[in-house]
């Protein structure tokens, strides 16, 4: 079996593009879906679930994967509160396995989840892109949580939830006793809380890499290079602590090499998210087509590091730039992921082909 091939949707009424946009996509079978109505912390409730099944079902999609069943900021503090909220997250997981959910993608970053300064910079060609400029991430995070949510085109954003947002100065003197070892310890403990659970619903817990891959506003980042993924496998060595393995996240540090990254670790990559990032020497980086030559994270090199190990996990195109006139959610139009799509599946589709 190869790898099984999803495409990101936020959910009727919240995405731009429709299951019948997606249907149309070559040899995408999963759809990594969430409820992005719902609040870190909260319970997943079946009926919720099931609406979303019903949707997909109709076009012969499965929903193995969710993405951004979100860890409430208590857990990440090490808060006494903390069980009551590990508690909910059981209680959803339990909720997901009736339906045939296999992976988890979530992540432990504090306060932000993805951070960048320019939601549609240009590219160049007429396109546009996420952006990151180095020089504008400044001590006061307010400038840039407000430009990300007057940008968002009406739409909801995992981690960027307005009612948080809104909690910016309450949420940093939260953190502020968190170390970067206590944000280890606390990641452990709501792990070892919820493994018996995976195990009991067979389901594997995927995090995904810090982005971008270094502290920012003094808050600390965990999974930003090769040593840290070593560590956090190992912290809690299980093969249902496994990762959602982002080319994009990783590959906006340089000095990270993911695909050496996916052959060390092919055994405990749930998933993957496949971008790729174009680096610029004064630190800025630039999100660009999937195509290896146009940025720097070496998609040809990474998909052929999939292939080898065997990869039968799921996959998915990750950002995407704006093309074509699209108005969508910054990263997640249709035309460029799908292009994206069909990029990947080439490169496969030649490597199996060479290897007969």
């Amino acid at each position: 079996m190869p790898m099984q091939m999803g495409f990101r949707w936020y959910g009727e009424g919240n995405d731009s593009i429709s299951l019948s946009d997606i249907k149309q996509i070559p040899g995408v079978t999963s759809i990594v879906w969430a409820l992005h109505h719902k609040q870190p912390g909260e319970v997943w409730e079946k009926e919720e679930i099931a609406e979303v099944k019903k949707q997909l079902d109709e076009y012969g999609f499965n929903m193995d994967v969710v993405e951004s069943v979100n860890v409430h900021d208590d857990i990440k503090v090490g808060l006494p509160t903390r069980d009551k909220y590990i508690e909910n997250y059981i209680q959803t997981i339990r909720n997901l396995k009736e339906f045939g959910v296999k992976v988890i993608c979530y992540n432990f970053m504090p306060i932000f989840d993805w951070t960048r300064t320019d939601l549609f910079h240009p590219v160049g060609d007429g396109s546009t892109a996420l952006y990151y400029e180095k020089s504008k991430i400044h001590d006061d995070p307010k400038e840039m949580a407000e430009y990300i949510l007057n940008n968002l085109n009406g739409m909801t954003f995992p981690g960027w939830e307005p009612e948080r947002m809104a909690r910016l100065d309450e949420l940093f003197e939260l953190y502020k006793p968190v170390t970067k070892e206590k944000l280890w310890e606390n990641l452990k403990y709501f792990l070892e809380a919820i493994m018996p659970v995976c195990h009991e619903c067979d389901i594997k817990m995927a995090i995904h890499q810090d982005d971008p891959p270094w502290d920012i506003f003094g808050l600390p980042r965990l999974l930003v290079n090769e040593e840290a993924i070593e560590r956090f496998l190992k912290m809690v060595d299980d093969p249902y602590n496994c990762l959602t393995l982002c080319s994009g996240s990783l590959g906006a540090n340089p000095n990270n090499n993911v695909a050496d990254i996916v052959r060390k670790h092919c055994d405990r990559i749930a998933f993957a998210h496949i971008r790729n990032v174009k680096h610029f020497d004064n630190g800025d980086f630039s999100e660009a087509s999937h195509r290896d030559c146009d940025g720097d994270t070496g998609i040809l090199d990474i998909v052929k590091a999939y292939h080898d190990c065997g990869y039968e996990g799921y996959i998915r195109p990750d950002h995407g730039r704006h093309i074509w006139g699209e108005k969508c959610r910054p990263g997640y139009g249709l035309y460029d992921r799908a292009l994206g799509i069909m990029y990947i599946w080439g490169i496969w589709d030649m490597l199996d082909k060479l290897d007969k």
